[in-house]
């Protein structure tokens, strides 16, 4: 263990272990719910519920081997432990037999040595044997929890992803996973060991020494442990606020970083920078204020420490000059106590980090009891594509309570039928295809798929069968041959190709030095927006399915390509049910109906020359993007 000059610097490494998140994906923007409250209310959570909670993962059920490991590191522990405690015998051994007056026996004291260097390096040996064995056990514990967390944040729903920020969410999971391996090797390997050997000294004084010594040094861990926890509490506090100043911290820069753009097109550089440094500045004066405090600490600990040191070795100096005890007495109340000392100085440090660990996990563990909004009903059966009629039934929606969305809104789009959705900026378009998807359920209504209601079928068997091309495409941070491929899971390369040249972008990526292995950047950056949305058309393409909404498709596009585009769309439409909305209302002319919504009501549904003919609010809109050279009709 380290001694006093290396603990403020372990201490710091250990506080330290929580590295910045990478920079989330940019999130849609909906109404949202209220942030969850910040981590300084979590500073005392409940520790036995928390350790039970991750006692799952440490010895689970299904898994014979990692228990046995647990096993077989306890055993070690104990086993060094014994062969720590017998070094401390050896040597006081080895000086009794060199003492004046008795018969040395050089040989004996020799044998004595090798066998209390033999129990040093023994120590040692067992100690590593002991992080080898449980080494997989941490790694596993810590991998099954991160993978459970990682899959729950996947079954939420997508409005608190779109109320959380990502940067912050990451953070929460970085935090809490990675405090458990440490959390772990201080509670087995320091704590536990400690209490063994204190339990195995306070024995050893009472039987061979004297009922006072023993009694003396349990008053004295008593009172070490009391001024740990209160001084640790004061710290916990101060290290609480710093945690928040961090997350305040990460998040400000991840959100200026993500929106650089809207940065420079305002010249706003000095202000972000101005920003950040506030937070930055509250940061450093909180981590000062915590660093700080360890001195306080320190001196209080190392003050118990050594008059319990020096009064037990008065205590043994003066039975020795009453012939009480014997030379090598003191030298063995002096190693018993120096090894009991050595984890006791770093109480301080691990009770910290453990109730910061605990800080963590129960972060990460209020994630996983976050209810998932949208859950697949009891008994849900897989839903069954005959044909792919789509059924709006009187349908409410409201994000909020106070904002209703859509009111009673009914259509049907029969078997391989398309249905053109207009309508003014916030009229419900979108959310009509986040419905579809039962991103949302609806408050009101209900809505069909070949008569299935979609909240009595599985949500993997309902958006298996829906494909969608968004207006704001997202692409992962890798290969554009994985974003492509990321439609159908399996998918050959030749698929893949196939896939490109219909969305009209297949020459564009084979012009590339690294074709279908070239980096699109975070969030496709590299790409521009229309090479976006038309990988994104590949990778729906590519999945091909029965059920195909494109919301804006082509707003990306320039008029070339739109028209190249939209002619393959039209033919894969032509074989599938398809929901379409555009603001262009050239783009869909040709719709079997067009409905026309204005704040969450139909106002009129028909084909594109009946509505013409009504002289209704399509009507007005189609004249006004005939004014602004928008509305000039394609050729059929």
């Amino acid at each position: 263990m380290p001694d006093d000059r290396y603990r403020p610097a372990l201490n710091e490494a250990v506080q330290r272990l929580w590295p910045l998140a990478a920079p989330p994906a940019l999130p849609m923007a909906v109404p949202m719910s209220p942030p969850a409250q910040p981590a300084s209310k979590e500073a005392d959570p409940p520790v036995l519920e928390t350790l039970f909670r991750f006692l799952p993962y440490l010895w689970p059920r299904e898994d014979a081997g990692q228990r046995l490991r647990i096993v077989i590191a306890g055993l070690l522990v104990i086993l060094s432990k014994a062969i720590q405690l017998s070094m401390g015998f050896l040597f006081a051994e080895a000086i009794n037999r060199m003492e004046p007056g008795m018969e040395p026996g050089v040989a004996l004291v020799i044998g004595l040595v090798v066998a209390f260097v033999g129990a040093r390096f023994s120590f040692v040996v067992f100690d590593n044997l002991r992080n080898t064995v449980f080494e997989r056990v941490g790694q596993n514990a810590t991998r099954h929890l991160a993978v459970s967390v990682f899959a729950h944040l996947h079954r939420l729903s997508l409005r608190f992803h779109l109320s959380r920020r990502t940067g912050e969410v990451t953070k929460v999971i970085e935090r809490g996973t990675k405090s458990i391996d440490v959390m772990l090797y201080f509670l087995l390997f320091n704590i536990a060991p400690t209490l063994i050997e204190l339990v195995a000294v306070l024995a050893i004084f009472w039987l061979k020494f004297s009922p006072w010594l023993a009694l003396a040094t349990l008053v004295m861990v008593a009172a070490y442990l009391i001024f740990t926890r209160q001084v640790t509490d004061w710290r916990n506090a101060l290290r609480a606020k710093m945690n928040d100043l961090d997350t305040l911290t990460i998040g400000r820069s991840v959100d200026s970083l993500l929106n650089y753009e809207t940065v420079k097109y305002f010249g706003a550089e000095k202000r972000e920078v101005s920003r950040y440094d506030d937070v930055a500045k509250s940061w450093a004066e909180a981590a000062i204020r915590s660093e700080n405090s360890l001195a306080w600490l320190n001196i209080g600990q190392s003050l118990i420490t050594n008059l319990m040191m020096g009064g037990a070795m008065a205590f043994t100096v003066w039975g020795w000059s009453r012939g009480m005890f014997s030379t090598g007495d003191l030298v063995l109340v002096n190693t018993l106590l120096s090894q009991l000392f050595r984890p006791l100085d770093l109480l301080g440090m691990v009770y910290r980090t453990i109730r910061q660990g605990l800080v963590d996990m129960d972060a990460m563990f209020r994630l996983t009891e976050m209810p998932a909004e949208i859950t697949d009903a009891p008994n849900a059966s897989s839903l069954v594509v005959s044909g792919g009629a789509i059924t709006f039934d009187d349908v409410h929606f409201a994000y909020d309570p106070d904002r209703t969305i859509l009111k009673g809104v009914s259509f049907t789009v029969p078997a391989g039928g398309t249905l053109a959705i207009v309508g003014p900026s916030g009229s419900g378009k979108s959310t009509i295809a986040r419905l579809l998807f039962r991103f949302f359920d609806v408050t009101g209504g209900r809505i069909t798929i070949d008569g299935q209601d979609i909240r009595e079928v599985t949500q993997a068997s309902l958006r298996a069968v829906i494909g969608i091309v968004p207006q704001d495409t997202v692409l992962f941070n890798d290969t554009i041959g994985y974003n492509i491929a990321y439609g159908r899971e399996g998918a050959s390369d030749e698929e893949v190709r196939a896939a490109a040249h219909g969305a009209a972008v297949g020459s564009f990526i084979e012009s590339l030095p690294q074709s279908y292995s070239s980096e699109v950047g975070e969030r496709g950056l590299k790409l521009s927006g229309g090479e976006k949305q038309r990988i994104a058309i590949a990778r729906t393409l590519l999945k091909n399915p029965p059920i195909l909404i494109l919301d804006e498709a082509t707003s990306a596009l320039d008029s070339r390509t739109e028209e190249a585009i939209l002619a393959t769309l039209d033919n894969i439409a032509a074989t599938r049910t398809t929901i379409t909305i555009a603001h262009r209302l050239s783009t869909i002319a040709h719709a079997d109906q067009i409905l026309v919504l204005e704040a969450g009501e139909v106002r009129e549904i028909g084909r594109h020359d009946e509505l013409l003919a009504a002289g209704g609010l399509y009507a007005e809109m189609w004249a006004r993007q005939a004014v602004e050279g928008e509305g000039v009709e394609r050729p059929a």
